[in-house]
């Protein structure tokens, strides 16, 4: 004689086991799905800030010179591939033309000069260190511009050891913190300029630092 509660209660039991299992099928499919529509917004995303991302070097002795007017009147110029550090009484004036490798507008935003630093290499002063620029400075992607930057008060602390700069060997330490169009991807660019013998200024690239995002060194 068939026992139909057993029956009935193993029919249940089983429907509820199918159900579980495409429950948990479901589920681990929706997750799966998930990351990987998370990793593949992921990649868009690093793609997309990869196409707007400025990388600023000194610009090529090929490149055309750089004639730069401060806000006192002064007219500073440097070639394609140098610099220019000017000094005039208490006032010193610098200007390093720039060629923009990235493929984003780049937007300088502040810098930082120092010294004879020993190591062109050491860490980057701390953003709230930078000053911002007066004037607004950009480098279009794949093209050339430049940097300016004047040291005029007599407590300005940037003008600390300044005069040694242009003793034979001098060494000047510039940092630039610029960014895209957007003010994101916020990097630091070092640049060493060194006075020559026959007292033109040098202008080479040490090391960029990413503040926004992951650094290549960390990874």
């Amino acid at each position: 004689m068939t026992d139909w509660p057993t029956v009935a209660s193993l029919a249940t039991a089983g429907g509820t086991l199918v159900l579980a299992v495409a429950t948990f099928s479901s589920v681990r499919a929706g997750q799966r799905s998930t990351r990987i529509a998370e990793r593949s917004t992921g990649i868009a995303e690093r793609a997309l800030l990869i196409g707007i991302r400025p990388v600023l070097v000194p610009s090529r002795g090929t490149d055309p010179p750089e004639t730069v007017r401060f806000v006192d009147g002064r007219r500073v110029s440097a070639a394609g591939g140098r610099a220019a550090v000017e000094r005039d009484g208490a006032n010193y004036y610098f200007v390093i033309p720039l060629r923009n490798v990235g493929t984003g507008l780049a937007v300088l935003q502040s810098w930082h000069v120092a010294v004879l630093q020993p190591r062109p290499d050491t860490g980057h002063p701390k953003p709230e260190e930078f000053r911002s620029q007066t004037l607004d400075l950009y480098v279009p992607a794949g093209d050339t511009g430049f940097w300016q930057g004047a040291v005029r008060d007599r407590d300005d602390p940037f003008r600390e050891h300044l005069t040694e700069a242009f003793a034979p060997g001098g060494l000047l330490i510039v940092d630039l913190l610029y960014g895209d169009h957007e003010g994101g991807q916020r990097t630091i660019s070092r640049f060493a300029l060194s006075l020559e013998d026959d007292g033109r200024w040098s202008a080479s690239v040490v090391r960029h630092w990413v503040l926004d995002g992951t650094d290549p060194r960390d990874r």
